[in-house]
């Protein structure tokens, strides 16, 4: 990033999303076609400020742009509810699947990804409760609404992790029927828990050449076929080869499985087809699972993506993908930066120095000193 620069932090922050892309998209699919006013551009710059701001509705956001600065930089001296509501529920979530997409490929790019001999990644989902009243199309109880996001999360050596692949369906969905969209890389490695139990899919995993970690229900039928032996000193209970599965329903392969201990106390039987890592670095890969969790309950806490701003289908889908964005944006600041911030102060220095000239916020990131 340039250490000196017109731009002010929010121009910078913005400044990785591919505006060609997005021209492109608006062309096509012809976006701007009926649109006098709020242009692609525009809409897209206020929703990201909205998730910035955690902004809680359409009314709000309509009321925010008073401020000069969003004026300017969303080319909008003001815009009504009603426009802001037609756009959200109008537009077709492909543009900002697309979008983020692109800033994954950017943030692979950046850390090298191509060259990390076997990634780590790891598969779970996370319901988003709706209201039933304003979304039956999203019913999937009785009395209750939601979506389901089904994510992919790729873990890096620092703790550093961002989401690769998202794909959103109604809460209904089970795990299981998404884990073949989600495996599609042979040079990694994926770990999941037992909501993707499926031994039928892991045969063919196992055969086409997947890699995967599991958690094994305890109730599960094992033949245990043989015991390898444990190092002094290592927290794994027993390390085997088993067949799984009862005589009905079995697993063609021949799988490892571990017993650990986890943090609380409780024994977990954890499942993979990996037979060349020591029972300690399985069991330690099974830890990053966490990384995952970690996402969900930040994204909820510090995104807007618990209090929808439309009702339709694709509303949900687009502001779901731009809170993917904001995320993505982050992890590019920290990574161009180098900054030892976690990606919470990195946004609440943005937050404070939004319209201020770039190189300040930046400064700050880093650590050095602001004049």
């Amino acid at each position: 990033m340039d250490k000196i620069t017109r731009k002010t932090s929010f121009g910078q922050w913005f400044s990785p999303i591919n505006i060609q892309l997005v021209e492109e998209n608006v062309k096509t699919m012809r976006l701007d076609a009926y649109t006098k006013k709020l242009t692609t551009d525009s809409f897209l710059k206020l929703l990201l400020f909205a998730q910035l701001h955690e902004t809680e509705s359409l009314h709000a956001l309509s009321d925010c742009l008073f401020n000069k600065h969003l004026q300017v930089s969303t080319n909008l001296d003001s815009i009504s509810v009603s426009q802001l509501s037609r756009r959200l529920n109008g537009m077709n979530p492909v543009l900002f699947q697309q979008l983020f997409l692109d800033l994954v490929a950017q943030i692979h790019q950046k850390t090298n990804y191509a060259k990390i001999t076997m990634p780590l990644k790891i598969i779970d989902s996370s319901t988003l409760p709706l209201n039933l009243t304003n979304h039956r199309w999203a019913k999937f109880r009785k009395t209750k609404a939601g979506v389901k996001l089904h994510l992919r999360l790729v873990f890096m050596e620092k703790g550093t992790s961002y989401p690769e692949k998202a794909v959103l369906t109604t809460a209904n969905e089970h795990d299981r029927n998404q884990l073949e969209v989600m495996v599609d890389d042979k040079e990694c490695m994926y770990v999941f828990d037992r909501g993707y139990l499926d031994y039928e899919r892991f045969d063919r995993m196992t055969d086409d050449g997947y890699f995967f970690l599991s958690r094994l229900r305890k109730n599960a039928v094992i033949h245990e076929c043989e015991d390898f032996q444990l190092p002094e000193g290592t927290t794994v209970l027993s390390d085997q080869a088993v067949l799984i599965g009862t005589t009905q329903n079995r697993a063609e392969n021949i799988f490892r499985l571990l017993k650990v201990i986890d943090s609380k106390g409780n024994e977990l039987q954890l499942i993979t087809n990996r037979f060349d890592l020591s029972a300690d670095e399985i069991s330690e890969m099974y830890k990053s699972r966490w990384a995952i969790e970690l996402f969900f309950k930040w994204i909820k806490q510090h995104l807007n993506i618990k209090k929808f701003y439309g009702q339709s289908e694709w509303a949900i889908h687009n502001q779901v993908y731009i809170a993917l964005i904001v995320y993505c944006l982050n992890v590019l600041v920290q990574i161009k930066t180098r900054s030892k911030h976690k990606i919470l102060k990195i946004s609440r220095y943005l937050k404070a120095s939004l319209w201020k000239p770039a190189h300040i916020w930046i400064r700050k990131i880093k650590g050095t000193a602001v004049p």
